[in-house]
């Protein structure tokens, strides 16, 4: 079944269980087929039979417009549904998901499964973060203390976390079930959970709203993938808590939003390091040491 929904509908796309109560075998998987047309996504739900009535209306509350049922026939729907997503390599790193067996040597992998949470490496914002801390290392910065705000699958954070191995990370989602997702995915690639230098602290807060982030703030990195709107609004937040020489990453913009973000931080006396290119370019700023 597939059914149209916004960017913030796929995002929130709940667990299976927690709309089947009857324990009903079913992967849901979300995807953005037109990168220009950024709130335009799909839902997928792969079933191994035929889907219920009821349970297409159920789907249908998720999206926005009617459901379109096919049959696949014979197969193993839940590899198809990861079956068309490439690994991608952005700088030193490989994500990719568990149908890939191997990476390239030299590089960085994480293994990142797609459906339940923004940010598992096929988006252009995503790579482009991944790509910003890259260069961020390789030109000589080094970090301490780190926030990744908006996680998603958390996999900003461990790229952060294997290029600054004895910094403190906390990875933040205004989704609890990103929380969840993020922690799971930690585990897969042995990313440590905790509060200590070399580990990451995951919670649940909206914004820069939590008792967990101003106990570790000031920060020396704010990396920050989400949406155009929010990083204005969060440009106060953003450069209150960031340290003299801090550096924050900001993603999720298309280009022709990128003025008015970089002005909102430049209003906050933060210098724009690198503007970013392409459709959707990533913004590096600098708070003054």
């Amino acid at each position: 079944m597939t059914i149209p929904c916004s960017r913030a509908q796929a995002e929130a796309a709940p667990q299976p269980e927690e709309i089947f109560a009857d324990g009903s075998t079913v992967v849901i998987v979300t995807d953005e087929p037109e990168p220009s047309e950024p709130d335009e996504w799909l839902l997928h739900a792969y079933f191994e039979r035929e889907p219920k009535e009821s349970e297409l209306q159920l789907l249908a509350g998720l999206g926005r417009g009617e459901p379109q049922v096919e049959q696949l026939g014979e197969a193993d729907w839940l590899t198809m549904s990861q079956s068309g997503m490439q690994p991608i390599r952005a700088g030193r790193f490989f994500v990719h998901t568990p149908m890939c067996r191997s990476h390239p040597p030299g590089t960085i992998a994480f293994e990142i499964e797609a459906g339940l949470a923004f940010g598992t490496g096929q988006h252009a914002t995503t790579a482009g973060c991944l790509e910003a801390l890259d260069k961020l290392e390789r030109d000589g910065s080094r970090f301490a203390n780190i926030a990744d705000i908006g996680t998603g699958t958390g996999l900003l954070a461990f790229a952060a976390l294997a290029l600054w191995p004895d910094a403190r990370c906390i990875a933040t989602d205004i989704d609890p079930v990103a929380i969840d997702v993020a922690r799971e995915n930690a585990a897969i690639n042995q990313v440590r959970v905790g509060h200590g230098a070399g580990e990451l602290l995951l919670a649940h807060a909206e914004g820069t709203d939590s008792p967990m982030l101003s106990a570790r703030a000031p920060f020396d990195l704010i990396v920050a993938n989400i949406l155009a709107g929010p990083l204005v609004e969060l440009a106060p937040s953003f450069a209150a808590e960031l340290a003299p020489g801090g550096v924050v990453i900001l993603a999720g913009l298309l280009d022709k939003q990128a003025d008015a973000v970089a002005a909102a931080y430049r209003k906050q006396g933060l210098g724009v390091l690198d503007r970013g290119s392409g459709e959707w370019p990533v913004l590096v700023c600098e708070r003054p040491a």
